[in-house]
């Protein structure tokens, strides 16, 4: 009879205790997350920080964090951590055991092995009692981003034509030396570089003036990538990584030319993460937050083809574009793209071709 009224209250205590999981359990539950970095560039290790916190008096003997991620930021397998990885997407699992008000912080390494825009939405939240009884779940809405860049490549990596840009400055010569003739002072202009400005004609004029360059230095760049790899191609990339390559080839001529004083921008004809159905179009600038501008747009950009190459190339000639230098990241020429190129050369442009071929034709040319 004993043993009886002993089973009763030990089934009593497990049914209640269920109950009080199952109503109290994820009550006064918090949970963050961030990464420790805002961007960073393909191949770059960061770190993501979990928080959880119980603040309230009832022990949370399981707690069970579920999310989905994407296979290209890459976890090592850790204690309490599992990863279960898919073709495109991979399931986050994470354990924690919670004293009344208390919080854990956890970080995890990850790999960023792929360009991107990374963005996590939403994590599952489960927990319960020691019996498994009283289970409760719910999902929390997370506005965490990951701006992985294209990795950057030397420039001698870079198949840039060798023949003049413009006169007798070579296309090579004018990214990786300074071929700049300073041909007197003019009054600073906001996002002109400090490395330019003109101490003697400032402390003379008492207004801030920088050098004036000549013609070639004033003239603004353009890096166009074409998203088409060959004439036939649609809207879907039959080569991605081909694709891949030229956003590397773009991210690294834009910091080599903004860092050296170059006003720059970025254009193709594919859309990005968050407006997919519109090219992307960047006009030239300077300066730290320029590149990084440029850099966030490359990392955000979709590998899918908004508009024809010709068409994009057609825009510049409506819209009067003059006195651009235009490098054109492409994988082929048609006739109608070199019938756009000669008409932005009519009318005062500088369009020079970057050839974007894969890399076992690059090994055997």
């Amino acid at each position: 009879m004993i043993a009886a009224w002993l089973l009763f209250i030990a089934f009593v205590a497990v049914f209640v205790q269920g109950r009080i999981f199952g109503v109290f359990g994820l009550r006064r539950i918090s949970y963050t997350r961030h990464f420790s970095e805002r961007a960073c560039y393909e191949g770059d290790t960061v770190l993501l920080v979990e928080r959880i916190a119980n603040a309230k008096v009832l022990p949370v003997p399981w707690l069970r964090l579920e999310s989905l991620m994407d296979a290209s930021l890459q976890f090592p397998r850790q204690e309490n951590f599992d990863v279960h990885a898919g073709t495109l997407m991979q399931n986050q699992k994470s354990f924690f055991s919670l004293m009344p008000f208390t919080s854990v912080i956890r970080r995890h390494r990850i790999v960023c092995a792929k360009r991107g825009c990374y963005d996590l939405n939403t994590v599952s939240l489960s927990c319960g009692d020691v019996f498994g009884m009283g289970a409760q779940s719910k999902t929390l809405k997370l506005n965490v981003r990951l701006l992985v860049y294209p990795r950057l490549v030397p420039l001698e990596d870079i198949p840039l034509p060798s023949h003049s840009w413009q006169g007798d400055i070579t296309v090579r010569r004018w990214i990786l030396d300074d071929p700049f003739i300073i041909q007197g002072a003019r009054e600073y202009r906001y996002g002109d570089p400090l490395n330019a400005v003109n101490w003697k004609a400032t402390a003379r004029t008492g207004q801030l003036q920088v050098h004036q360059r000549d013609f070639t230095a004033d003239h603004r760049l353009m890096i166009y990538l074409n998203f088409e790899v060959s004439e036939q191609m649609w809207s879907q990339v039959s080569d991605p990584e081909l694709i891949e390559r030229g956003l590397r080839y773009a991210a690294s001529l834009a910091s080599d030319s903004i860092r050296k004083g170059i006003p720059t921008g970025f254009g193709c004809n594919s859309g990005t993460v968050d407006s997919p159905k519109e090219s992307v179009r960047v006009e030239p600038g300077s300066g730290t937050q320029h590149l990084e501008l440029l850099l966030d747009t490359l990392a955000q950009v979709v590998v899918d083809r908004t508009i024809a190459i010709r068409t994009f190339l057609e825009q510049d000639i409506e819209r009067g574009a003059r006195k651009m230098d235009i490098i054109l990241i492409t994988a082929y020429v048609s006739e109608e793209i070199q019938a756009c190129i000669e008409q932005l050369e009519r009318n005062d442009n500088a369009v020079r071709i970057v050839p974007l071929v894969r890399e076992e034709v690059r090994a055997h040319a």
